[in-house]
């Protein structure tokens, strides 16, 4: 068979066999990678959007409890796949980690769902309150938990194992995989679709039983999928642990700290092989940011034993560029940290404004609170195939960017939208204030002002994850080194971890400073007394800080480069 029907990547089949381009990869295999993270996402959102409530209602939380424990159990879901992408990249590979963490995953769902139905677990209830015992809030959060960790082999590693479907040395499939990204991230907002509207409705008007029972469902539907496509899949081979190689690249350096580095770079070590060392990734040009680090891949007299180079004392080209290359992704990592904790404000504050006001749908229907995340996930479903059928091919004619905008401006754009959002969510808590001054309905439970005023904000949002989030999983995969690019998913999902973390941390701060004296401060449990608006206001300037410092790291950045392709 000739060459050129084999991925030039580096890919196998599910046996093990160079992939046949033919037979294996590309939308054909993708069909059921999407369908695996349409149902996952459903399961994730249909049992964490509402989340904040059943904390309220059943376990008897306050709103700065319950916000917290729901930003720090978000925080956690997006910390653990670090466990699962150096699996991934290290020993598994993306598919079988996949396979094994859905078990996790299943189990935690499975346990969650008990937890809110089967008598002895669930909270026993009278007409005012539940009064929920110590055992069944630590079988909850066990449930959670192991959630959160079953999602971390999953999350690094599907949107990796999806872009591995398309040869990124072959230009017809290269475009393919700047769209799959798109495709990719509607899929997830197909699945919050059905989570923010039906489960959520069901969840607070048929139980919580149910409600997180359809989730735990949907997720094995969500295995199904995933192992139907076995044979279509082509699989990136494992390259060994990244960890090991940084560590060599920094302990070689320092060893020849005194080391002049040569003006001619050829004279730096390198493979004389096409491929190199590192299993399964193509080598890396040299590059001059770092140079400290160059000083691993000069040779010297005591560099060899018997023969054969020592790692810990001298590197290649390649894996030092491989260090350079995460250490560049860090500046770009750090601005998406404000950005998530805006993102966060939408499954707590958001949530609990919406609490207060009227949520009436006509005289009879009643819309959970909650259910007005559907309006962002509207949003990306609407401005995601927008993005890549009309803004795109527009933006080209003017930049002449293959992709329309650099992966860089695209998330740039994103980080200015979502400061509109918190200035919209904060002048929108103003005029809710003075509606409730003007008519003294501080004391009343939901005031005459309908919930859909909460519309502008949620789609705001929406539309600056379509360039922010979408912008970031895609230069994430696209700047890693091919054998780091799980981790490199894996570290772009921290800065949601460290979003969410950083709300709780200013919740906990707020809260503290603002109810000396006895006050009530501004995010008291009846908000009518309180002045959540402050709190969007202060969100907004780091914000804004944020996009100051992004532009600056935005011009200072320098993309990778690659050189030969395994064969």
């Amino acid at each position: 068979m000739a060459q050129d029907d084999y991925s030039n990547d580096g890919t196998v089949d599910i046996k093990g066999n160079p992939a046949n381009k033919k037979k294996t990869g590309n939308w054909k295999a993708c069909r059921f990678i999407l369908g695996n993270e349409c149902c996952e996402r459903l399961a994730y959102y249909g049992m964490s959007t509402n989340l904040v409530n059943y904390l309220e209602d059943r376990l008897n939380q306050g709103n700065v409890a319950a916000s917290n424990n729901v930003t720090n159990w978000s925080g956690t879901c997006y910390i653990t796949p670090l466990i699962g992408a150096f699996l991934a990249d290290s020993y598994l590979g993306r598919y079988w980690t996949i396979a094994s963490f859905v078990v996790i995953y299943i189990i935690g769902m499975t346990l969650l769902t008990l937890s809110a139905s089967v008598p002895g677990l669930e909270p026993s209830c009278d007409k005012d309150s539940c009064h929920p015992t110590t055992g069944q809030t630590a079988a909850f959060f066990v449930a959670l938990y192991f959630i959160a960790l079953g999602t971390g082999g999953i999350k690094p590693c599907v949107s990796s194992f999806g872009a591995d479907q398309f040869d990124e040395t072959d230009e017809t499939e290269r475009k393919k995989k700047s769209s799959f990204f798109n495709w990719f991230y509607l899929s997830i907002n197909i699945g919050a679709l059905v989570a923010s509207s039906v489960l959520v409705w069901i969840q607070m008007n048929v139980g919580w039983g149910w409600g997180f029972g359809i989730p735990a469902v949907a997720m094995a539907v969500a295995v199904v999928f995933f192992f139907l496509g076995s044979k279509l899949y082509r699989i990136q081979k494992p390259g060994g642990s990244p960890i090991t190689r940084i560590v060599q690249v920094i302990v070689a350096s320092f060893r020849k700290y005194h080391v002049q580095v040569p003006a001619d770079k050829s004279l730096l070590y390198e493979t004389a092989e096409e491929e190199s060392q590192i299993q399964g990734s193509r080598k890396l040009e040299h590059t001059d940011k770092f140079k400290f680090f160059d000083k691993a891949a000069v040779e010297t007299q005591t560099d060899n034993i018997k023969g054969l180079s020592n790692p810990w004392r001298l590197c290649t080209v390649t894996q030092v560029e491989e260090l350079k290359s995460i250490i560049r992704l860090l500046p770009v990592w750090a601005s998406g940290i404000v950005f998530a904790t805006v993102y966060s404000q939408m499954s707590t504050m958001f949530v609990l404004q919406g609490n207060t006001m009227d949520q009436h749908m006509g005289p009879h229907f009643k819309i959970p609170s909650a259910s007005l995340s559907l309006f962002d996930t509207l949003s990306v479903i609407f401005w995601a195939p927008v993005y890549d059928r009309i803004i795109v091919p527009y933006a080209r004619k003017f930049t002449g960017h293959e992709r329309g905008f650099t992966q860089l401006q695209r998330m740039g754009i994103g980080l200015v939208i979502s400061i509109v959002s918190m200035i919209v969510a904060g002048v929108l808590e103003v005029v809710r204030l003075k509606f409730v001054r003007e008519n003294n309905y501080y004391d009343l439970e939901y005031i005459p002002m309908t919930i859909f005023w909460q519309v502008p904000q949620y789609f705001l949002i929406g539309c600056a994850e379509v360039f922010t989030f979408i912008g970031q999983l895609e230069f994430f995969y696209d700047q890693a080194p091919d054998a780091v690019r799980s981790l490199c998913s894996a570290l772009s999902l921290t800065t949601v971890a460290l979003g969410n973390y950083l709300s709780t941390l200013l919740v906990t701060i707020v809260t503290k400073v603002t109810t000396r004296g006895g006050k009530l401060g501004w995010i008291p449990d009846n908000l009518n007394r309180g002045h959540l608006d402050y709190f969007y206001w202060l969100l907004a300037i780091p914000s804004f800080l944020n996009f100051t410092a992004y532009l600056w790291i935005s011009k200072w950045y320098a993309y990778k480069k690659s050189t030969e392709r395994p064969h």
